[in-house]
């Protein structure tokens, strides 16, 4: 776990919604995305309760055992005596909230609304995810709470509160690498539920969670070598990127890339400004409301978009890549390949993972 949380810690998942014994005393999972954005386990404690002596206990010591090493993003649930544990020991991290506890939340304390037909969870959940503009935000906000004669619900004032830790336009300004949810794999949720026998002594809990993160290695070094042996497959094989960022990126991120590539065909020029030394360029795209502000430098090839895709994930966004043809550039310039999506990174990570193991079996 120590060596997973140096490649992979950069952005974390902290789930507490198990209970592992009569007295439902909480098991925290930290967990995040490897290189194949695969699930993998950072650490995990028992905690004796949810306050926030504990959760500050819970962070201070996950800091310890990994050298101090901080994220750039954490994801929990709507605890507030976690965000306040949070606040005080890492208070530059940007904390994100789990979009599937929020509307869980949400449909706990407005189910009234989601009754005979209602359309609120649909409108509710737009408002979370379908808008990239603070101003249209904020607009569709106060017409959800028109709409629904919903403005002085207490429960909606507190998490408009902090809008900016879950709904979309406020958190692509985060390097969230797609994460939404403290929920991050299924997988890991069935691993954990072997060992969750509350009759089940500390010794004996930990032995069997000792044993799910054993059968998990083996998965992940199962995938990656897997992932030496093929490279693939290009849905435009004559492609100069695809086939660059085929050899590069492992597949399942690969993938990821070539369904934004494949998208670009859909998108078109709305407007451009051709002036040096920036060019500037407004992209549409078929079939989806919105336009999205692309700005290229030509002597550096460096690129933006509003729509934040690279700097939240690591990957650049369809309307990039619909000006970089634009501008006849096929091959990716260095400077957007994110390290930790790549299969150098696997072999660095699948090369250590393997000399520890043989240190353990010759000790």
């Amino acid at each position: 776990m120590l060596i997973d949380y140096e490649y992979f810690g950069d952005v974390v998942s902290l789930d507490t919604t198990y209970c592992t014994n009569r007295a439902h005393r909480p098991l925290s999972i930290f967990s995040g995305f490897n290189h194949h954005r695969g699930a993998v386990i950072f650490g995990a404690a028992l905690l004796y309760d949810e306050t926030t002596a504990s959760f500050k206990w819970l962070f201070e010591t996950f800091l310890e055992a990994h050298k101090q090493k901080r994220p750039l993003t954490i994801f929990t649930d709507q605890d507030q005596a976690m965000a306040k544990a949070l606040k005080e020991v890492m208070p530059e991290i940007f904390h994100g909230l789990c979009t599937w506890h929020l509307m869980q939340n949400g449909i706990k304390h407005l189910g009234n609304l989601t009754k005979d037909g209602s359309h609120f969870l649909t409108d509710f959940k737009r408002c979370m995810y379908g808008i990239d503009d603070e101003t249209q935000f904020e607009e569709a906000w106060i017409v959800l709470l028109a709409q629904y004669s919903i403005h002085e619900n207490t429960w909606l004032q507190s998490t408009y509160s902090i809008k900016e830790k879950w709904a979309a336009c406020y958190t692509k300004k985060a390097f969230t690498l797609g994460m939404r949810s403290t929920q991050l794999s299924e997988s890991i949720n069935s691993d954990i539920k072997i060992c969750m026998n509350p009759d089940l002594d500390i010794m004996q809990f930990f032995k069997h969670f000792e044993q799910v993160l054993q059968n998990k290695r083996y998965n992940e070094l199962r995938s990656e070598f897997e992932a030496r042996q093929k490279l693939p497959r290009l849905k435009l094989e004559s492609s100069p990127m695809l086939r660059q960022l085929s050899e590069i990126y492992t597949p399942t991120v690969f993938n990821l890339f070539q369904m934004e590539f494949v998208l670009f065909v859909a998108t078109y020029i709305k407007y451009k400004n051709e002036t040096q030394p920036l060019f500037e360029y407004v992209v549409g795209q078929i079939d989806k409301d919105g336009e999205w502000r692309v700005s290229f430098n030509p002597s550096t090839k460096m690129i933006s978009c509003t729509c934040r895709k690279f700097e939240m994930t690591g990957l650049l966004c369809c309307h990039a890549v619909k000006v970089y043809d634009v501008m006849d550039v096929k091959i990716l310039p260095e400077h957007y390949i994110l390290n930790r999506w790549t299969r150098k990174l696997g072999v660095e990570w699948y090369t250590i993972i393997w000399a520890t193991k043989s240190k353990k079996i010759i000790n």
